[in-house]
């Protein structure tokens, strides 16, 4: 499982939103996102660069560490 730091969120509208934007990198399963800590989990079905998921999470408006 892979964790990431995720910037921005304030509300569960921003976990659905970072939820959708790592659901649709190809290769990324099981996302779970923690408001409270401020992070974003997933599993890995093959390698995805950290810029892909820092492109799909920065279109919703977050900014990942």
């Amino acid at each position: 499982m892979t964790t990431i730091k995720v910037k921005g969120m304030s509300c569960n509208h921003c976990v659905m939103a970072v939820t959708k934007a790592l659901n649709e990198i190809e290769g990324i399963k099981n996302v779970k996102v923690d408001l409270d800590k401020g992070v974003a989990s997933f599993d890995e079905e093959k390698p995805v660069s950290v810029d892909t998921v820092r492109e799909h999470v920065g279109r919703f408006g977050y900014e990942v560490e």
